[in-house]
């Protein structure tokens, strides 16, 4: 049972504003009466008869005053209670209006209703900060769910296919046994399930950084981009990729592991998606220049020219450089989560992550950290 229905019922908002505004006014009404109530009982203090006592005054005696404005109080206290709950409830309403389009705006959304907006319009005040915060938070889930649903049907694409080439692999192998090249077979199917694997793999550590913040302590992006680099060296010479580090101390406080694949995740995009010769890829670490109080990792590398628009979209999981279409070279062949982990880790440290296009060809990407 949800929370709603375990609260016990109570009056509305509008109902106890009203409330509040009548008694509001019959607190006031009361006192005011009562000031002049007590003023007429009390000042004048002198006897209302004839200064002359042969002559019979008509004029009523002090106490049939006091009786008759005491009736009079009673009535106007009534139609001020009645003029309050009226009046309380209209203002009540009108006050509230704001509050009811966004409970209604709440209620689509728990419908599923996502790209639903209060948008409400007036002159600046608690409601309007209340819906454009809801609006903002609307369009945030909007967002988050979108690419949720494409993420979601990304992975099962990108899962499905090693899974499809390996069943028709062994289809051909089993109608036709004595046919196959069964080192061969053997091969494709080794790197076919290890593709498998790093999708997986990648998909794990993109889930564990969405959920729990990494372990941190002191760290030195020099020292964890040399180790990237030690570990890319072979792969760049088997590309003929030439490779230029400029790697001074920079100082900052993170999880080395996981800045380490970030840093790898960086040369392994430069390597791949690089000039098919004789191409470049420069790594420098060291103070921001930009910002003395952090620390940043670039990595530039040579390639064909990028639209800008086109580099923005990069940190999409599954988005390669050709697009959504992997590379023909099986060892330029990436599975389209690098840069997206990148964004992850990035954000779990609360750096910043820029992706640009060079004018000549090829993209930096620049990793930004807090300094320690």
């Amino acid at each position: 049972m949800s929370a709603a229905r375990k609260r016990p019922r109570r009056l509305t908002a509008r109902m106890r504003l009203t409330l509040s505004y009548t008694l509001f006014a019959v607190t006031a009404g009361t006192l005011s009466l009562a000031v002049v109530y007590v003023g007429m009982k009390y000042v004048p203090n002198y006897p209302l008869t004839s200064s002359n006592p042969r002559y019979r005054s008509d004029a009523p005696s002090r106490q049939e005053i006091l009786d008759t404005l005491l009736n009079a109080c009673g009535y106007a206290l009534a139609l001020l209670t009645a003029v309050g709950m009226i009046g309380g409830w209209l203002i009540a309403g009108r006050v509230l209006r704001p509050l009811q389009d966004i409970t209604r705006a709440a209620h689509a959304a728990a419908d599923g209703a996502l790209e639903h907006r209060i948008a409400l319009t007036g002159p600046k005040d608690e409601f309007t900060d209340l819906s454009d915060a809801f609006d903002e938070m609307l369009e945030r889930l909007q967002r988050s769910f979108d690419a949720q649903q494409r993420f979601a049907a990304n992975a099962s694409h990108e899962l499905r296919t090693p899974l499809a080439i390996t069943r028709t692999m062994l289809q051909v192998a089993a109608a036709d046994p004595n046919g196959q090249d069964w080192p061969k077979l053997v091969g494709r199917l080794q790197d076919t399930n290890q593709r498998g694997i790093e999708i997986s793999e990648a998909l794990l550590q993109l889930a564990d950084l969405g959920h729990a913040p990494p372990e941190t302590g002191p760290v030195d992006l020099a020292d964890t981009t040399g180790r990237a680099l030690a570990a890319v060296r072979d792969e760049a010479s088997a590309l003929g990729v030439t490779i230029t580090a400029d790697l001074r101390p920079a100082p900052a406080t993170g999880n080395p592991v996981l800045l380490r694949q970030a840093a790898l995740n960086l040369l392994h995009n430069a390597l791949r998606h690089n000039l098919p010769a004789d191409g470049r890829v420069t790594v420098t670490t060291g103070p921001d220049p930009d910002d003395p109080a952090r620390v940043r990792l670039t990595v530039t590398n040579s390639g064909a020219p990028l639209a800008p628009e086109a580099v923005a979209t990069f940190t999409e999981p599954f988005l390669r450089g050709r697009g959504r279409t992997a590379e023909a070279d099986p060892a330029r062949r990436g599975h389209g989560l690098g840069l997206a982990i990148v964004a992850a880790v990035t954000e779990a440290h609360h750096g910043r992550l820029h992706l640009a296009a060079e004018p000549s060809g090829g993209m930096r990407a620049t990793l930004s950290l807090p300094a320690r």
